[in-house]
C-alpha cells in the first residue's frame, strides 16, 4: 500500500481541462479543412497532416473515440500513399499502426522512416514503446536510455516511470512519477493527466485500490472528460462494493463513447447492482460492437473481446476461441495468461497454455 497522497501544494498549474478539450477539437477542425484541398505531397502539408494524425489519436484516447483512431489511421495511409518516402508520413503511420496494435507493420514503417532520414532519438522512442507493449522489456529499456539524452526531462522521466510500472517495480516507479510531475513545464493538462492515469493503472494492478482511486481521480479532475480515468474510477468503485456510483460514472461514457469496453463494464456493473433487466441491452450492444471491431482491428480488440465473452458476454467458448486467436497474433505473457483463464473458465486443462516464464520476444 502506498502512503504518498497527492500533495496540492505541488500540483502543477495547467490550462482548464474542459477548455483544453474544446480547443483540441477546434485545432482538429482547423487543420482538417485546409488539408483536404491542399497538395498532399508538399512537405508543409505532410507536416500539417502529421500533426492532425497525432491530435486525432490524442482525442481518441482522451474521449474513448475509436472513430478518431480510425480517422487518424486512414489519414496516415493516404499520407504514405501520396508521399511514400516522407519520414513524417512514415512516422505518422507507424504511430497509428501501433495504436491499433499492428506492431510488426509499425516497426516496418519505423525502418522505412530511418532510411528516409528520421532522427534516431525519435525512432528509438517509438521502437521502445512498441517493444514495451509486447513485453520485450530489456530491448525497450536499452532504447529508452538511448532516446533519453534527446528528450525533455518530463518526457524521459514519464517514459521511465511507465516502464518501471509495467515491470511491476512499483516503489521505483512511484519515485520517478514524482520526479516527472515536478519536471513538467508545460501548460497543457493532457500530458499530466495521462501520467497520473498510468500511475493509477500501476496501483490498480498492484491491488492498492485507494492509491489507484487517488490517481485516477487526479487525472479526471485535471481533464474532467478523460474517459479512461473515469472508466477505471468506476472499476475501483465496483471493487470497493459501490456499484451504484460505478453505474453513475459509466452511463455517460457508454452513451457517448464508441469503445465497447465502457458499454460492457456498464452491463457488468448493472448486474452487480442487481439491475439485470437494464444490463441486458448494454450487454447486447457491447457484443455487437466487439464483433465489429474484432473483424476490423483484430490485433487491438481480440483480447478485449475475449475478456468480454468470458465475463459479461456469457459465451465461454467464444472467449476461448478469441483468446487463442490473440495468442496466435502475439506470444506475450498476457496472451498466455488470457488463454489460461479462458481454458479454466471452460473447464479444460490449462497446462498446455503455460507459455514462457519470461515475456516473449516475438511480436
Amino acid at each position: 500500500m502506498t502512503d504518498q497522497p497527492v500533495r496540492a501544494d505541488r500540483e502543477p498549474v495547467t490550462t482548464n481541462g474542459t477548455l483544453a478539450l474544446v480547443n483540441l477539437s477546434a485545432q482538429i477542425d482547423g487543420l482538417a479543412a485546409p488539408v483536404r484541398g491542399a497538395d498532399s505531397t508538399a512537405p508543409l502539408v505532410v507536416a500539417q497532416q502529421a500533426v492532425l494524425v497525432d491530435l486525432l489519436t490524442l482525442r481518441g484516447h482522451l474521449l474513448g473515440r475509436i472513430a478518431d483512431y480510425e480517422q487518424a489511421a486512414q489519414l496516415s495511409e493516404h499520407m504514405v500513399w501520396n508521399a511514400p518516402d516522407d519520414r513524417a508520413a512514415l512516422l505518422a503511420r507507424a504511430r497509428t499502426r501501433a495504436t491499433l496494435h499492428r506492431f510488426a507493420e509499425a516497426m516496418a514503417d519505423l525502418d522505412a522512416a530511418s532510411r528516409a532520414g528520421a532522427a534516431q532519438a525519435t525512432l528509438d522512442a517509438e521502437r521502445a514503446a512498441i517493444l514495451q507493449a509486447v513485453g520485450c522489456y530489456a530491448e525497450a529499456h536499452s532504447l529508452l536510455r538511448s532516446a533519453a539524452f534527446h528528450q525533455s526531462d518530463f518526457t524521459m522521466l514519464s517514459a521511465l516511470a511507465v516502464f518501471q510500472a509495467e515491470r511491476g517495480e512499483t516503489a521505483e516507479a512511484e519515485h520517478v512519477f514524482d520526479e516527472a510531475r515536478a519536471a513538467y513545464r508545460g501548460v497543457s493538462p493532457f500530458p499530466l493527466a495521462q501520467l497520473d492515469f498510468r500511475r493509477g493503472v500501476m496501483w490498480l494492478r498492484d491491488g492498492d485500490l485507494p492509491a489507484a482511486r487517488t490517481w485516477f481521480d487526479t487525472a479526471r479532475r485535471r481533464v474532467p472528460g478523460y474517459a479512461p480515468a473515469t472508466g477505471h474510477l468506476a472499476e475501483v468503485d465496483l471493487l470497493l462494493g459501490d456499484p451504484e456510483t460505478a453505474v453513475a460514472r459509466l452511463r455517460p461514457l457508454a452513451e457517448t463513447s464508441d469503445d465497447p469496453e465502457y458499454i460492457a463494464h456498464l452491463a457488468l456493473t448493472l448486474r452487480a447492482a442487481g439491475r439485470h433487466h437494464e444490463a441486458q441491452p448494454w450487454r447486447d450492444r457491447a457484443a455487437r460492437r466487439y464483433e465489429e471491431l474484432v473483424t476490423r482491428h483484430p490485433e487491438a480488440y481480440t483480447d478485449h473481446a475475449a475478456d468480454f465473452w468470458l465475463m459479461v458476454g456469457g459465451d465461454v467458448e467464444r472467449g476461448v476461441q478469441l483468446a487463442l486467436q490473440t495468442l496466435v497474433m502475439r506470444q506475450t505473457s498476457r496472451s498466455y495468461a488470457l488463454v489460461r483463464r479462458a481454458r479454466e473458465a471452460s473447464g479444460r486443462p490449462a497446462h498446455d497454455a503455460s507459455g514462457p516464464r519470461h515475456p516473449a520476444t516475438s511480436m
